[in-house]
């Protein structure tokens, strides 16, 4: 008998549903989230197993590793569909969870999701970890101008040299405003140099690895957007066709069409939004500050006809279809030639 389980993960526990081939609940059970755990108890089954399927989420990368490795049919799904498939139950419950999600796998009525490898995950953490100590950064630079701008003291545009200089000149014989603003200014100092470390770290990770030294040759692709790119992807031989990225990223227009209607909304926004977003800022950088490129004047001929919000997007999603051709096919940018499949 194929059995077909839906794992419903959280932090401590992990809700198991195992239905049968013929749509049966066969069994419902709690163990740990953690591989070794689940592994023991899907060994005592009875039956054979034909897909375990789990949401994608903070432990699932984990715990699919763990249990692939161990020769297991397991399958990532993805999280937009799976919960819009869930929020038809009136009551949601972690047993109910698993059960939706056991019998979307029976179905086979589910997208599954690339399971990053290791060193890509590793990437994506020193990303995630300078993104954190940037917006502490920004986050303290601005209570410094919201507190002082309480008293009337306006810190006005400064460098970043600058700046804590200026807060001290403004603060200056006002004991109380001293006392405020002298442990904020020195956790900003600290954040500065280890925000300063990291990028230290993020460029020569871009610069040691010969993929994104490719993608670094498209104008307006610098380090932090490479490995983004790089370790979103991961695997370019999982896409078959390059045109294939930009939907991917959720950089295409929505749709709704019934009948007599037919509506062409704004962008998905599905999948990655670091990388959207990263990719979004490199066309920005691309049109305003980026060297003459057959890339940058076709944008700036759409910015004319549509705009330059509609311009920005498309040429986001063209920079993502074009730097996958160019890790595919192991070719840099070419300044004054369109890179064939590059539409």
């Amino acid at each position: 008998m194929k059995l077909f389980v839906g794992l419903d993960v959280s932090l401590e526990k992990t809700a198991i549903c195992v239905i049968s081939e013929h749509g049966k609940i066969v069994k419902e059970a709690q163990v740990a989230s953690e591989p070794e755990a689940l592994l023991r108890w899907i060994g005592d089954q009875d039956g054979a197993i034909a897909a375990i399927g789990l949401e994608a989420g903070p432990l699932s990368q984990w715990l699919h590793r763990g249990l692939s490795e161990a020769g297991q049919p397991v399958v990532l799904m993805e999280t937009r569909q799976v919960k819009g498939a869930l929020k038809a139950m009136p009551i949601k419950t972690d047993r109910r969870d698993a059960e939706g999600i056991a019998r979307l796998l029976h179905l086979g009525w589910f997208r599954p999701v690339h399971c990053k490898s290791m060193s890509a995950q590793e990437v994506r953490a020193v990303l995630s970890a300078r993104k954190a100590v940037q917006q502490g950064f920004i986050t303290l630079e601005m209570s410094l101008r919201g507190l002082l701008r309480n008293f009337g003291l306006k810190v006005g545009a400064i460098s970043r040299g600058r700046f804590e200089e200026r807060i001290r000149e403004l603060a200056a014989g006002n004991p109380m405003l001293e006392a405020a603003t002298e442990p904020m200014l020195r956790a900003r100092s600290a954040l500065r140099r280890e925000l300063a470390g990291l990028e230290r770290h993020v460029r020569q990770l871009a610069h040691e690895d010969p993929v994104c030294l490719r993608l670094m040759s498209m104008p307006g692709i610098g380090a932090v957007v490479s490995l983004t790119y790089r370790s979103a992807v991961d695997d370019p031989a999982r896409f078959t066709s390059s045109k294939k990225v930009g939907p991917w990223v959720g950089l295409t227009p929505s749709r709704n069409q019934s009948g007599e209607r037919d509506i062409s909304g704004g962008i998905t926004k599905a999948g990655d939004v670091n990388l959207r977003r990263a990719l979004c800022q490199a066309a920005t950088v691309m049109m305003h500050r980026g060297r003459a490129t057959w890339l940058r004047t076709w944008a700036a001929k759409l910015a004319r006809r549509r705009g330059a919000k509609r311009a920005v997007v498309a040429l986001a999603r063209r920079i993502a279809v074009i730097l996958h051709r160019m890790w595919k096919d192991d070719t840099d940018f070419r300044v004054d030639v369109p890179a064939p499949h590059a539409s």
